[in-house]
């Protein structure tokens, strides 16, 4: 079975300025020029004024790569200059599936634990 490894970063956002938004574009090219990065979704929830950013990763290699690049070290020293908290999750995936209607960036990728029968049962 293949294994794939989910990072969310969830944070609070303060203002932010152009060094912040050239910092994070730096992080977000960084990793998809990892092998291994299998793609990103971003979620916002205004109510809470929270911002989730969800990386996907072949290989716990590559999602370490990120956290060793510079910009992101860099980002996390200066993390206080921009947010008001934040909270990561590292994660396994075990299964992706939808009925195709959406783009995901693990919509092709194929989960074995999850036969034909179960996909029925589960998309109802």
């Amino acid at each position: 079975m293949r294994t794939i490894y989910a990072s969310t970063f969830t944070f609070a956002m303060r203002e932010v300025d152009e060094e912040f938004h050239a910092l994070d574009k730096t992080i977000a090219d960084a990793a998809k020029s990892i092998p291994g990065y299998l793609g990103d979704e971003a979620w916002e929830n205004p109510s809470l004024g929270l911002i989730s950013n969800v990386y996907y990763w072949d290989s716990m290699e590559a999602l370490q790569a990120l956290m060793t690049h510079p910009a992101h070290l860099e980002a996390k020293r200066r993390q206080a200059e921009w947010l008001n908290g934040y909270h990561v999750v590292i994660a396994q995936v075990v299964g992706s599936y939808g009925d195709g209607s959406i783009a995901h960036p693990l919509a092709d990728i194929q989960q074995p634990w999850l036969g034909r029968d179960a996909a029925a049962v589960l998309n109802r």
